[in-house]
């Protein structure tokens, strides 16, 4: 079947009422709901990535070789970027077919049990092989919990968002990333610093892992708080918008749920490769630059420069810390932007910004210096931000609203797997031949090239209908 063109005027969804997005002061509270679970999402996953890169490896996977135990540690990094693409298959199906909040909250709960597992795992000098086993199965879980994740929190702010303020509300969660790792930097250092390095590679490392039940609980309480899309609910014929043509009392007071009409898919994913294969493909290419950027900046080079290059740890933390901080400070200055310019003229300066400072930012780290690395990594972190924040618009806007969970959530997700969840590995493996940190700069730039090409291929989406 043949990809639709974009529509640009609205289109009749069905019988009910049009669709009108809540006031201001709810829908800055969905997004901000949005943001506290994406932000919790990442925390856990960038623990682990710090973790990986610190301790992981010799406790997990001892060898006399510190390359391989680095590889086999980053390989259980690169498996939850694995299982992911089920997570969009599963939670894409929920959230298209049942509501994106239901997702986001089941979601949130499968990464919160297998991050507190991981910091409840003997290591491989008391349990043996079984370590390593149980290590992946949970990092597989956590996998599956992202391919869920992104997508329904950028739509639930993006489907409340007021008119013309979409790209803004829906950079709300997309900030969660950077949020998530400062935020485990912000317990990490700490704990390295009063613990010592080898009471955290003994025991203290756990201590981040098990905050996390903390910040589960939290985010749980939030998002079940909120109230579900009224751009899902009019596509579905849900229950906002029974109740709104007159469904009978008795039904709501029971909470009956009416069934999906014959225009929701039974496999979202399934019509998803079949009606708009095109379109995801572009779409992956347009993040994956972004993807092989931020991971190699926050997870990658926090192994790369204190084994390889003999840079103190702290400086690398610090570095990053503070880049991710900036890319943060911008997020939503240049989602307004993209408000008001388009989506695509900021992500394309960005990209270009990438592919031209690609090798700058990565020859930093030969300098050794605390100064130098952080001024690269801010001004990096910063041009990815011109790529990133829109993004969170622009993906949903490729696709319709029966099918946006699973489009946006399988276009970010396998940009994510295929730019950033392998960046790690690949970086290993390209300093093992060539000992240099330019390496890391021409990888990320020839990544961040085709993204560049893809978003030429893309048509703005500012004045897509997002009702249907």
């Amino acid at each position: 079947m043949p990809e639709l063109p974009f529509k640009t005027v609205p289109e009749i969804v069905g019988p009910g009422p049009a669709v009108s997005a809540p006031p201001p002061p709810a829908a800055s509270r969905i997004a901000v709901a949005s943001l506290v679970g994406t932000t919790i999402e990442y925390y856990d996953f960038a623990v682990y990535g710090t973790a990986s890169a610190l301790v992981l490896g010799p406790a997990f996977f001892p060898s006399g070789n510190a390359t391989v135990s680095s590889l086999a540690a980053f390989l259980t990094f690169a498996a939850a970027f694995l299982s992911r693409p089920l997570g969009v298959a599963l939670f894409g199906t929920i959230g298209d077919r049942l509501g994106r909040r239901r997702a986001l909250v089941v979601s949130l709960l499968l990464m919160g049990v297998a991050t507190v597992g991981v910091g409840l795992l003997p290591t491989y000098e008391t349990a043996g092989l079984l370590a390593p086993v149980l290590l992946v199965t949970l990092r597989l879980l956590q996998g599956v919990s992202m391919g869920g994740e992104w997508g329904g929190a950028v739509l639930l702010a993006a489907e409340h968002a007021p008119p013309g303020r979409r790209a803004l509300f829906a950079s709300i969660p997309q900030a969660g990333p950077s949020l998530g790792f400062l935020l485990s930097s912000a317990v990490i250092l700490p704990t390295l610093n009063l613990a010592g390095r080898d009471a955290f590679t003994d025991w203290a490392w756990r201590i981040p892992f098990l905050l996390s039940t903390v910040l589960v609980v939290v985010g749980l309480w939030v998002r079940s708080t909120v109230s579900e899309s009224p751009v899902f609910t009019s596509a579905t014929g849900g229950t906002t918008q029974t109740q709104a043509a007159g469904g009978t009392p008795q039904a709501q007071a029971v909470g009956a749920r009416p069934k999906a009409p014959a225009s929701v898919p039974r496999f979202p994913l399934g019509a998803l490769l079949t009606r708009y294969p095109g379109r995801l493909l572009l779409g992956v290419g347009a993040a994956m630059g972004g993807s092989a950027v931020y991971y190699l900046t926050i997870v990658y080079s926090l192994s790369y420069g204190p084994k390889e290059l003999g840079i103190p740890q702290n400086t690398m933390l610090t570095a990053a810390s503070v880049g991710a901080a900036a890319g943060i400070a911008i997020t939503l200055p240049v989602a307004r932007l993209a408000d008001r310019i388009g989506r695509r003229p900021v992500m394309l300066t960005g990209a270009v910004g990438c592919v031209v400072w690609a090798i700058p930012m990565y020859a930093s780290l030969s300098s050794r210096d605390i100064w130098v690395i952080t001024g690269a990594y801010t001004i990096g972190l910063m041009l990815l931000a011109l790529m990133f924040s829109p993004v969170a618009a622009f993906l949903p806007e490729l696709f319709p609203a029966r099918l946006r969970y699973t489009g946006a959530s399988a276009a970010f997700i396998l940009a994510n797997t295929l730019g950033g969840g392998f960046a790690p590995l690949v970086a290993t493996w390209l300093n093992s031949h060539w000992e240099s940190p330019l390496v890391l700069g021409f990888y990320s730039g020839a990544l961040c090239l085709l993204s560049l090409l893809c978003l030429l291929a893309l048509p703005e989406t500012r004045d897509h209908d997002f009702t249907s």
